[in-house]
Parts: structure tokens; C-alpha cells; sequence
């Protein structure tokens, strides 16, 4: 899969697609990407029932929560590296602020910081339903490796 060559200059539509339906763990979670540029890229996790961590309380698993986290900020670095590099997770922080909804969530991430080796992007996770508070945070931290084609 091709990209334009610059930093940052991948196709928004290709990482759309590579986000949805060519990562088979995306895909088995069922992530849909609502927004993708290099600024801010925005993830929905669908609500199943297989989600749910506490069934007495009605909330989902944290698994699931860092899981949307880890591939949105690294969806937002991903487009923010050239054709010749590449990012993998060195560090994820989670924070759980309150119980997840038995609804859809959305992962809004966004780029803190890019280095020579090093990005940082900050992920906010919302219900879909439009409420305005924020389910749990999180920190990325990726490694950007380059290769020779």
C-alpha cells in the first residue's frame, strides 16, 4: 500500500480502510473510523455484549477501553510518519475515569508531541450518544522505526 512520500502524507481514506477492514483485530472488534486527518482521528467502538466487564455494575471491560485507545492514537501517528517509517507502541497509559457505558464509545486522539523517534498522541473516550464527559483517557507513546524500501 502506497503513500504519498511526505510526512504526513498518507491517504486519509487508505488509513480509514487499513483501520477497518485490513487489521483482522480492528476488524474482529469492529472499530469504524468517523474521522481521519493527520490532526485528530476519531474511532467508534461498537457496543456487543461481549464487551461487558461487569456484568452487575452494566460497565465494559477495560480491555476493550485501552484496546480502541491503543489503535487510535496510533492511527493519528500512523498518519503522521513518511512511506519509509513505521510505529509500534513503547508505552500506553489508561486512565479509567468513569465505568464504561453499555453503549458505543469513540476514541478522539490527537498528536502531543512528534520526534526524530518518538510520538505522543492523547486520546479522549466519549459515549456516542453525545454526552459530553469523558469515559477515560489515554497516552501513547510510539516508536517511529525507518526502513530502507
Amino acid at each position: 500500500m502506497a503513500a504519498k512520500g511526505d510526512v504526513g502524507g498518507w491517504d486519509p481514506e487508505l488509513v480509514r480502510s487499513l483501520m477497518e477492514e485490513h487489521v483482522p483485530f480492528n476488524k474482529h472488534l469492529g472499530l469504524k473510523a468517523l474521522q481521519v486527518t493527520p490532526e485528530e482521528v476519531h474511532l467508534c467502538l461498537p457496543y456487543r455484549a461481549e464487551f461487558v466487564g461487569d456484568p452487575i455494575r452494566g460497565a465494559l471491560h477495560g480491555g476493550t477501553v485501552s484496546a480502541l485507545i491503543d489503535t487510535a492514537g496510533g492511527a493519528v501517528a500512523f498518519l503522521n510518519v513518511s512511506a519509509n517509517e513505521r510505529v509500534s507502541t513503547v508505552d500506553l497509559v489508561v486512565d479509567y475515569l468513569r465505568p464504561g457505558p453499555l453503549a458505543d464509545i469513540v476514541a478522539k486522539a490527537r498528536i502531543v508531541r512528534r520526534g526524530n523517534r518518538v510520538i505522543i498522541s492523547n486520546v479522549d473516550v466519549v459515549p456516542r450518544v453525545g454526552e459530553q464527559y469523558v469515559i477515560a483517557q489515554g497516552r501513547g507513546v510510539y516508536n517511529v522505526a525507518r526502513f530502507d524500501p
